[in-house]
């Protein structure tokens, strides 16, 4: 008789990373990943990946902010909600 094997499971702290409603740049994170396995992991062919991620960030990082001071809970909008505020925005604010 085999022994059954127990599935693998992630870590918290990568789920977390996973999860498209707490982090709201998980494609261009996935972007950036892809670029650095594409070429080799030479960071100059990838800069603009980066530079797209780091806008993101801080532009979620901003509205985060923003609904904290205005008391919006949760303070991160949902990935739902960040769908409703790209779209009120007409083209990706980064």
């Amino acid at each position: 008789m085999l022994p059954s094997k127990k599935p693998v499971r992630m870590p918290m702290v990568a789920r977390r990373l996973r999860d498209p409603d707490i982090n709201p740049c998980l494609s261009e994170s996935d972007a950036s990943t892809r670029c650095m396995d594409e070429n080799n992991y030479d960071r100059e062919k990838c800069s603009t990946y980066f530079l797209k991620y780091k806008n993101c960030r801080k532009f979620w990082n901003s509205v985060m902010i923003q609904r904290r001071q205005n008391g919006v809970q949760p303070s991160m909008p949902t990935a739902a909600e960040r769908d409703e505020i790209l779209g009120a925005m007409g083209k990706m604010p980064y």
